[in-house]
């Protein structure tokens, strides 16, 4: 039996590739940056190479699903030299779930997709933004 010689980018190499497959999983769970700008709840979601007309959203008794599908990159491995050097761009199905609190407007929820970000504007519902409550003063004086 040959021993192979000393390569040091072997095990770095492997460990790397691990590495990579566990971030490649993580990444289908859609990153999410979400934030309240005045009487507006705002998510912003990356899909990048995201099919536009694949994104589904939905609310259901209070939570909002996220659905999309990235296509595959395909190359001709029919054409000579044409073969993976690498792939680490997940593909497929990509969905999210947000649990949603009380005092939202579930019926204008605004979503604009642009430059691989998906932006959900969900609105504070009128009867869950505070007011003022004046107060009256009797003037009536008792005899």
């Amino acid at each position: 039996m040959t021993a192979h010689p000393f390569d040091p980018f072997r095990e770095i190499d492997r460990l790397f590739g691990q590495a990579s497959h566990a971030a490649a999983a993580e990444a289908r769970i859609m990153p999410m940056d979400l934030y309240r700008q005045g009487d507006e709840f705002v998510a912003k979601v990356d899909l990048p190479g995201v099919d536009p007309g694949s994104i589904d959203i939905d609310v259901d008794d209070r939570t909002l699903t996220i659905r999309a599908e990235r296509p595959a990159v395909q190359i001709d491995t029919t054409q000579e030299n044409s073969v993976w050097l690498s792939r680490e761009r997940t593909a497929g199905s990509f969905a999210r779930q947000i649990s949603l609190g009380q005092g939202l407007d579930l019926g204008k929820i605004d979503a604009n997709y642009r430059d691989g970000v998906l932006t959900l504007t969900i609105p504070v519902a009128e009867e869950a933004k505070p007011r003022k409550i004046s107060v009256r003063t009797d003037k009536t004086i008792a005899s």
